[in-house]
């Protein structure tokens, strides 16, 4: 194998590896944000009853507007 060739496989190794790395930051990205939505759909649930608790035993009160 001549210095050219070895340089060149050398260059294309570097790029495989720098793309590696770009792939791997962005599955991390991704995992967090999934953590992420995991918590705020845990968030959610537990606002929705906090809201149903505060209502108490009646349902809430809502106007309906009159047809006509």
């Amino acid at each position: 194998m001549t210095d050219r060739q070895l340089e060149a496989l050398l260059e294309r190794l570097d790029g495989i590896a720098a793309e590696l790395r770009r792939l791997n930051a962005r599955e991390e990205r991704r995992e967090e944000l999934t953590v992420i939505a995991h918590e705020l759909r845990n968030l959610n649930e537990s606002m929705q009853a906090i809201a149903f608790a505060a209502l108490g035993t009646q349902g809430p009160q809502v106007r309906r507007r009159r047809a006509g």
